[in-house]
């Protein structure tokens, strides 16, 4: 089954506690994955930056709520047991434990509204977060994701109105980011037309040249097939090249992509989404708008020696 969202989480994990024992989050999260039968893929589910997993996201979110409604009590890092209010919220047998419901502890309206000055945006927010499954750092990345995937469809829409030499030059400046070719300067001289049909221009591996790639760059809107890939690698084969990269701004068959899985050389394929994505993580074409730092608490700051 897919990881269940942060509040479902909730009254299942303050049962996995009711025994009164102190628990690790990692404990907890052995015993919720069991309850609710999550798979290996499911615990590997990562969030879209992929620094922590979804499932682990969702456990500490849960915990840290019920923690702040006093359900929970952690008397020492990294540990946390249930409290004599938890007991009881467990003895009314509650179908469901949520945001909803941890309203009605004082301590968790104070926690939730603490920070809110306009207490007209504080009620519109709680209102959008007891419909919405997503932790806050959920909802924060997909927000980023949606930007990210707007600036992409904007970046390739500007390549493909471009001129031909225009994405030649993109390309270098890539590959460069990336780390191949040296200096843009190098690349440009290496990337200079070959006699040799398929072949569009040639990039130092590494800074001292030990290597070559080959390269192939189509700014073409129409998808790329299997005869174009025959061509490259049938001028990678008269050049006895061993690595070649074909670059378009549109996609490749289904085809294609498997007669490249079969050959030798390598060939790497990166199609028009690929490419923006190098642009936006190289910081090809794009720049900083505003940068958020999200912070959590320092516990080791907190604890008395």
């Amino acid at each position: 089954m897919a990881v269940p969202d942060f509040q479902t989480l909730m009254l299942p994990l303050l049962e996995f506690a009711s025994d009164g024992k102190e628990y690790t989050m990692q404990e907890a999260r052995e015993g919720l994955a069991e309850v609710f039968q999550l798979t290996e893929e499911d615990l590997e589910e990562l969030l879209p930056s992929g620094r922590q997993t979804t499932f682990s996201n969702r456990v500490a979110w849960s915990k840290s709520y019920l923690t702040q409604a006093g359900l929970l009590e952690s008397p020492k890092r990294g540990r946390f047991h249930i409290s004599e209010r938890g007991k009881q919220v467990l003895k009314e047998a509650p179908d469901r434990i949520d945001i909803k419901y941890l309203e009605r502890f004082p301590e968790f309206l104070e926690f939730r509204q603490a920070s809110n000055k306009d207490r007209t945006e504080s009620v519109t927010r709680a209102t959008k977060e007891q419909q919405s499954p997503a932790t806050p750092e959920e909802s924060l990345e997909e927000s980023y994701q949606q930007l990210r995937d707007e600036l992409a469809n904007e970046i390739l829409h500007l390549i493909k109105n471009n001129t031909p030499e225009f994405f030649e030059r993109l390309v270098v400046n890539v590959l460069v980011k990336i780390g191949y070719g040296g200096s843009v300067k190098e690349a440009g001289k290496a990337t200079r037309k070959t006699s040799d049909e398929g072949i569009d221009g040639i990039i130092k591996e590494d800074r001292l040249g030990l290597d070559v790639i080959y390269l192939q760059a189509k700014r073409w809107d129409s998808v790329v097939g299997r005869p174009e890939l025959q061509k490259f690698v049938g001028a990678l084969h008269g050049q006895r090249a061993k690595k070649g990269v074909f670059i378009t701004t549109s996609h490749f068959s289904y085809e294609a992509q498997a007669y490249i899985d079969q050959i030798d050389p390598k060939v790497v394929l990166i199609d028009g989404n690929d490419l923006v994505q190098l642009m936006i993580d190289f910081g090809v074409g794009v720049s900083t708008a505003v940068v958020y730092e999200v912070k959590k608490v320092d516990t080791d700051f907190f604890i008395e020696e």
